[in-house]
């Protein structure tokens, strides 16, 4: 086994331990630092547009933005009534303003045909959005987790 394996096979393990200690999934935990984006939002679709939001963004931005966002849009029926050019000037201060505008769109009205399976059938969504759609709503540990901070939520928090 090599070393890889092996930290995929202790946050596996650590995964199962938090579920056998904790009765209530309802609350997520809380990182000892601080908050993770995933923490911040009150259903799917805003973890998805959070998702969207953090593609090659720094976590505090995003962070500052998705409440005054989520105000604005609280679900994808009323985001979609909008158009992109308001989408787009919401979140301007990410850059890539534009392309971000057209995924959140477009993934919204994927989410509203979306049968709750695999992330990555919305439009926008890759492993990172799926990855952390599978622990923070699915309950599961992805094999080959990439990112970091997922890494580290999992090594740490579950």
């Amino acid at each position: 086994m090599n070393r890889f394996e092996e930290e995929q096979g202790d946050l596996k393990e650590s995964y199962k331990q938090s579920l056998r200690n904790r009765a209530d999934r309802s609350t997520l935990p809380f990182m000892s630092d601080d908050l993770m984006v995933q923490q911040q939002v009150k259903n799917k679709w805003q973890h998805m547009v959070g998702v969207i939001c953090l593609n090659q963004t720094g976590r505090k931005k995003v962070k500052q933005l998705l409440p005054n966002f989520f105000k604005k849009f609280p679900t994808p029926e009323i985001l979609l009534e909008s158009d992109r050019d308001t989408i787009a000037s919401m979140i301007k201060q990410l850059g890539m303003h534009n392309v971000r505008a057209q995924r959140i769109w477009r993934m919204s009205e994927d989410y509203l045909r979306w049968d709750g399976d695999d992330a990555t059938k919305l439009h926008g969504i890759g492993k990172y959005g799926s990855d952390s759609y599978r622990i923070f709503y699915k309950n599961e540990i992805p094999d080959n987790i990439q990112d970091k901070e997922l890494k580290r939520y999992v090594r740490e928090e579950l």
